[in-house]
C-alpha cells in the first residue's frame, strides 16, 4: 500500500535562511557554523527579506535551536531565521558561471573572476565598488590559480569576500 502524504506533509519546509545586519556578521556566522560542522551556504536574500545585507545563510532546518544557540553564545545572533515554505522565498544562488571556451568566468554576487582555461592564469577581475578591488586585482591577475593568494587573505570587504567565492568556485572547477 503506497504512503500518501498530506498537503501539510508536503509542504513543510527543511531549509531556511539567517538574516543578519551586515556583510561581517554573515562570514562569521559562516566560519563558526561551517567550523561546527553544518551543512550551510551563503546565498542572496529573496527581496522581501533584504535588511542591510545581500547575504543569508541557507541551513537545514532541522537545526535551527542548535544553530541559534550557538551563534547567540558566540555573540553573533541573526536578525531574523527564516524557513522557506514558498518558492519566493527561496535564497537566491549567488555564483554563476560561463564558459568563453579559451576562458571561464565565474561571476559571485557582484565580482567576476576569469581564467584562461589552458593555463589556469587569471586573466581579469571586475566587479564591485569596494575600495579594495584595484589592489586584489593586481595581487591576483597574472598569476596561475595555484600561485594567487586566497582573496579572503588579502581583502576583507563584501568585494573580497564575494571574489573569494568566486576563487573557490573557479578553483574547484579547474583544479578538482
Amino acid at each position: 500500500m503506497p504512503l500518501i502524504k498530506s498537503k501539510k506533509e508536503e509542504k513543510k519546509p527543511d531549509r531556511g535562511f539567517l538574516v543578519f545586519h551586515n556583510t561581517s556578521d554573515v562570514i562569521r556566522a559562516e566560519k563558526i557554523l561551517k567550523k561546527e560542522g553544518f551543512k550551510i551556504r551563503v546565498m542572496g536574500p529573496p527581496p522581501e527579506h533584504r535588511r542591510g545585507c545581500d547575504l543569508v545563510i541557507e541551513f537545514p532546518l532541522i537545526e535551527q535551536l542548535n544553530i541559534l544557540r550557538i551563534l547567540e553564545k558566540k555573540s553573533t545572533p541573526p536578525i531574523d531565521a527564516v524557513p522557506v515554505d514558498n518558492p519566493l522565498l527561496k535564497p537566491i544562488e549567488i555564483v554563476k558561471t560561463k564558459d568563453f571556451g579559451k576562458y571561464i568566468m565565474v561571476r559571485a554576487a557582484n565580482m567576476k573572476m576569469t581564467v584562461e582555461k589552458s593555463t589556469l592564469k587569471i586573466v581579469n577581475i571586475s566587479g564591485g565598488g569596494c575600495p579594495d578591488v584595484p589592489y586584489l586585482a593586481e595581487k591576483l591577475i597574472g598569476k596561475t590559480l595555484k600561485e594567487a593568494p586566497e582573496p579572503k587573505q588579502i581583502g576583507h570587504t563584501l568585494c573580497a569576500y564575494a571574489l573569494h567565492i568566486a576563487y573557490e568556485e573557479m578553483t574547484k572547477r579547474c583544479l578538482l
